[in-house]
């Protein structure tokens, strides 16, 4: 996507913080129409995704670019839009900003901060929510936080701030993207892109963000096997549709029709140069597959390649006999991208099992995993990192 404010305010980040540069390379980027905000982020089908508005971003000032983007990056970082659950929309958006706002240079006059509201610094969302949200007076979820008339549209938060002027920095729209994904596998996401941006940055962690940095990369990694399994949790989510019958015999309405069980349409792709060619790890990855095909109703297609594709297999369901392909050679990873525009249906997801070393397309619009050897390296920022360690 070429946005010229946007390139520009990246380019800035990498030259004076080089660690929130690389966080934001390796979100995917959309444009859209985002009311008035600049940006926003969120999490969809188990992908970090930075929305940018690219009128409304070139409007603001470079300080205030900068000051949005580490905005972004710390409500990632924090998994505000995961966290959102149960909870009033409304306030928690602003509990979430005042969590990660005090110490960002460069934020516009209006900005929510903890002495707006009386309350102290360096606090958690979930402990900002509890001071300005009365206990039971939560009302509408989807609205405010008290049932009031003179409250009910901009939430309970604010006595000091005005309620009708109370507003986030960036958009919380679309935070709701996020109730799709598994809270592991967006963690886990996160928790490799913080990882390749300190190696961007040379190890080099913001003081600020050394905390939930250090406690973020501390927990244990999540087996992969787990991730795996939520990865294609999450794509048979997406795909889902509902059905509606034809007008009923007996009533003048329509009404709501059976759901035709929709077969999950998986493409998986193997890496067969020699870097890949390690028998527990494919024999793993193959159990995993044969689970995957047992447990519910999918159409696996899988495509051995190295710089083009060798051999294509296919499978229903069960029973699957999981073959052993060695190709060995020199590995372009874009053919199998490239089959997955041909096919009818399209894939809900590709999966990758790979080095990922080799050329990859730009963009890709379909959910991909990159199952990734001890060693190897997630070749694109787009996509979910999971690394398998036999």
């Amino acid at each position: 996507m070429k946005n010229s404010s946007l390139e520009n305010a990246v380019v800035r980040l990498l030259k004076h913080r080089p660690f929130y540069g690389h966080f934001i390379l390796n979100m995917r980027r959309e444009e859209r129409n985002l009311n008035g905000k600049g940006a926003g982020v969120t999490v969809k089908n188990g992908i970090p995704v930075m929305a940018v508005d690219p009128v409304k971003f070139s409007t603001l000032t470079a300080p205030q670019q900068q000051a949005l983007l580490e905005h972004l990056v710390k409500h990632l970082l924090h998994l505000h839009p995961l966290r959102r659950k149960g909870r009033n929309l409304h306030d928690w958006d602003i509990a979430c900003d005042l969590a990660i706002n005090t110490g960002i240079t460069g934020l516009p006059d209006d900005s929510l901060l903890p002495a707006c509201y009386d309350v102290p610094d360096g606090l958690a969302a979930e402990e900002y929510y509890d001071l300005l949200v009365p206990p039971f007076d939560t009302g509408n979820l989807d609205g405010s936080g008290f049932g009031d008339a003179d409250t009910s549209e901009n939430g309970a938060a604010g006595d000091e701030q005005s309620r009708d002027t109370a507003t986030t920095f960036d958009s919380h729209a679309h935070w709701s993207d996020a109730d799709s994904t598994p809270h592991a596998l967006a963690e886990e996401t996160v928790r490799a892109i913080t990882r390749d941006s300190l190696r961007g940055s040379d190890g080099e962690t913001p003081a600020e963000l050394q905390v939930v940095v250090d406690t973020l990369l501390s927990h244990p990694h999540i087996p992969w096997r787990q991730i795996l399994h939520q990865f294609i949790a999450t794509a048979g989510r997406t795909g889902r549709r509902s059905s509606w019958t034809r007008e009923h015999r007996r009533f003048s309405h329509t009404t709501p029709g059976i759901r035709k069980r929709r077969r999950l349409n998986l493409l998986i792709g193997i890496d067969v140069s020699d870097s890949t060619n390690i028998t527990e790890l494919r024999e793993a990855f193959a159990v995993e597959l044969l689970q995957i095909a047992a447990g519910r109703d999918a159409a696996i297609t899988l495509l051995y390649a190295n710089s083009r594709i060798q051999k294509i297999a296919s499978f229903k369901g069960t029973p699957m006999i999981a073959e052993r392909y060695d190709g060995g050679g020199f590995t372009d990873l874009r053919p199998v991208f490239d089959y997955a525009r041909t096919m009818h249906p399209l894939p809900a997801a590709v999966i990758y099992l790979t080095d990922g070393i080799g050329p990859t397309p730009e963009i890709m619009e379909f959910p991909t995993l990159w199952v990734l050897t001890a060693e190897g390296e997630k070749p694109v920022p787009w996509g979910v990192e999971l690394r398998m360690e036999i």
